[in-house]
């Protein structure tokens, strides 16, 4: 294969992704949070235990109830990420959910870290919220494109 065939291809490649990318990535975040958080609400998430040690502090509901406030605030974000027009508010909403998120990683150590190791061993738990990290650069990515299409209608 030459190499005008080869950067041809590459070319061809470069732009499919970069068609593709953003769509995939709302869309891959939109199964995420309607999938993992309609299962809190039907008592159906593994994550519920977790959920509910880390807001058994807070008032106003019981810990049972937060699971499905928390669930239904994840489908919330699910479905802003399906539009473009709601982009800014599923970042938003996945902002503040963001915050609880990672709560257990400091008020839950016991659970989140490797008894007798140091922070750099989580549990599957730990390894569950710190995957986030990934869902918060997407996020980033996908903010970074809200204003794109009207700077295209303004040209």
């Amino acid at each position: 294969m030459r190499f005008q065939e080869i950067d041809r291809i590459d070319r061809h490649i470069s732009s499919f992704m970069r068609e593709w990318g953003i769509p995939a990535l709302r869309l891959s975040l939109a199964v995420i949070f309607v999938w993992f958080g309609i299962l809190k609400p039907l008592g159906a998430s593994s994550a519920a235990p977790l959920v509910k040690a880390t807001v058994d502090w807070l008032p106003f509901f019981e810990p049972d109830l937060w699971v499905s406030v928390i669930g239904w605030w994840e489908v919330a974000i699910g479905l802003t990420f399906l539009h473009r027009r709601t982009i800014r508010l599923a970042i938003l909403l996945l902002a503040l959910q963001m915050v609880g998120t990672f709560m257990p990683l400091v008020l839950l150590p016991e659970i989140t870290f490797q008894s007798g190791h140091a922070p750099w061993a989580p549990t599957m738990e730990g390894q569950y919220i710190i995957k986030n990290l990934l869902i918060i650069s997407a996020a980033l990515v996908i903010g970074g494109t809200v204003r794109q299409h009207e700077s295209e209608r303004a040209a």
